[in-house]
């Protein structure tokens, strides 16, 4: 998709061409997509593609089709919402998404494996159930009724993910993305006088989708209810603005692109989902939620120290030269109601340690192809996480131990925590047998946690696109 504003497409594109499913794996791989990743996608929007002729749309209608790929976040955990940096890729698994208008305003969605359906009015008055997808598809309804009051076109969408669910990859994230994607397509939103006066790049984009998700506002788009997460801007960065074969450094507050870099050549991202569900919803989101929290309080306590304006942790660091130390004397003194004056410690030197010297420092040896110290750095986040940030479980540590013992160049967990996965870097040769004993290890130790998990490699994938009949990637 031409992305941000201007949208146009050289051919339009019926559900007859997305059936034709060998033609679009074909186009797929010419654009750059490895062979299973074209081969899986094409399989996801053939699926697609028959749930909308379920709903009864005909092969000759015009449609958008669009993949959002999930991501890894290499470097730079729980970062981002506090101004910090990371280190991130996008995956080759994702969602397909596939979009017809209606002559209403009414939005139909359907999950095309499940066949779980959503349907509601495109308007600012809808309320989202939060324990469901649902609350994705219908938060980014709402915020594009309420942000582009000119929107009022419904769709059809038809949506397949081969993403493992609340695995750490943010495939809700991947849902709002490919939810606005579609419905700013059949409503021509990029041409839209008010999303041009606010949105100039890819990286405003994800910063407004993540304003989408987290409720805020974006700079004259008003914020709303959000989702019920507190997260940043890095899910949505990843999935806009990676390059295919490279992993890219980005800070954020706002988005910033520092570099990207080629991952290096001949290897490839294993990837090992613990089994462990690592869900924002429910029971879950107050632990996810609450390391959002500790670092606003972390920059609280520096502002009623100092009298300072600075809103995150990043803007305090960089306000001063002996800022570090001024914040831990502050923070040592501090009593916040909820909160030791140890945790807010912690808090902040996990910051310092992974945004501050960690991110940039493995940015430097990835880039120079050295990847021991590279490998080293990893570790290192590693370690000070499971020690200061305390949202490893004993799953997803002894997966990240486990693949550098087996020969990994590096290997971390990654995403909210409290669950989820475990990426590592191994040569393309041996990504198979790697998998295979990883594996194998892992239901050694954990044999009741085992069946739920999945291990798979992925190349470092292109950033979100629409299919046009030619891999437009």
């Amino acid at each position: 998709m031409k992305l941000p504003s201007g949208a146009s497409r050289a051919n339009p594109i019926t559900l007859s061409d997305l059936l034709d499913r060998a033609n679009v794996e074909e186009q797929l791989a010419s654009g750059g997509l490895s062979p299973p990743a074209a081969s899986a996608k094409s399989s996801l929007l053939l699926t697609c593609s028959n749930s909308m002729l379920d709903a009864g749309h005909g092969r000759s209608d015009n449609v958008r089709a669009f993949f959002i790929p999930g991501r890894i976040e290499v470097l730079g955990k729980h970062t981002d919402y506090a101004g910090g940096r990371s280190i991130v890729a996008a995956t080759e698994r994702g969602i397909c998404i596939v979009a017809a208008p209606r002559q209403d305003a009414d939005v139909h969605v359907t999950d095309a494996l499940s066949h779980e359906r959503a349907e509601f009015p495109l308007s600012a008055d809808i309320r989202p159930p939060r324990e469901s997808w649902r609350n994705y598809s219908m938060t980014v309804a709402r915020r594009i009724a309420k942000n582009f009051p000119g929107a009022r076109i419904g769709a059809d969408l038809a949506f397949a993910s081969d993403l493992p669910q609340a695995a750490g990859m943010s495939s809700s994230s991947a849902l709002v993305i490919a939810t606005f994607f579609a419905l700013a397509a059949v409503n021509d939103l990029t041409n839209n006088t008010q999303y041009t006066a606010n949105i100039a790049s890819r990286e405003d984009l994800a910063a407004y989708l993540s304003a989408v998700e987290n409720g805020q506002g974006f700079s004259n788009l008003s914020g709303d209810r959000g989702v019920g997460t507190q997260g940043g801007s890095e899910d949505h960065v990843a999935m806009l603005c990676c390059r295919r074969g490279a992993v890219s450094v980005y800070s954020y507050c706002p988005v910033r692109l520092e570099r990207h870099i080629p991952l290096p050549e001949g290897h490839v991202f294993a990837v090992a989902f613990s089994g462990i569900s690592a869900r924002k919803t429910g029971d879950a989101r107050e632990p996810y939620n609450r390391a959002s929290q500790l670092a606003a309080a972390v920059a609280e306590a520096w502002r009623q120290e100092t009298g300072g304006k600075e809103e995150r942790i990043a803007d305090a660091l960089a306000s001063a030269g002996d800022a570090a130390d001024r914040m831990r004397a502050a923070l040592q003194s501090t009593r916040r109601e909820g909160y030791t004056p140890q945790e807010l410690l912690d808090r902040f030197e996990h910051f310092v340690i992974e945004s501050e010297q960690i991110v940039p420092e493995a940015a430097d040896a990835l880039a120079a192809g050295n990847i021991q110290a590279f490998g080293s750095l990893v570790d290192k986040s590693q370690a000070e996480t499971e020690r200061l940030l305390g949202n490893q479980i004993p799953e997803t540590i002894l997966l990240a131990r486990c693949a550098r013992d087996m020969g990994a160049s590096a290997a971390s967990a990654f995403g909210a925590g409290f669950g989820g996965s475990v990426w590592a870097l191994v040569r393309v040769a041996e990504a198979d047998s790697f998998l295979q004993a990883w594996a194998a290890r892992y239901r050694d130790a954990f044999p009741g946690t085992a069946p739920a998990a999945s291990f798979f490699e992925t190349a470092a994938g292109p950033s979100a696109f629409e299919y046009q009949g030619a891999g437009d990637l």
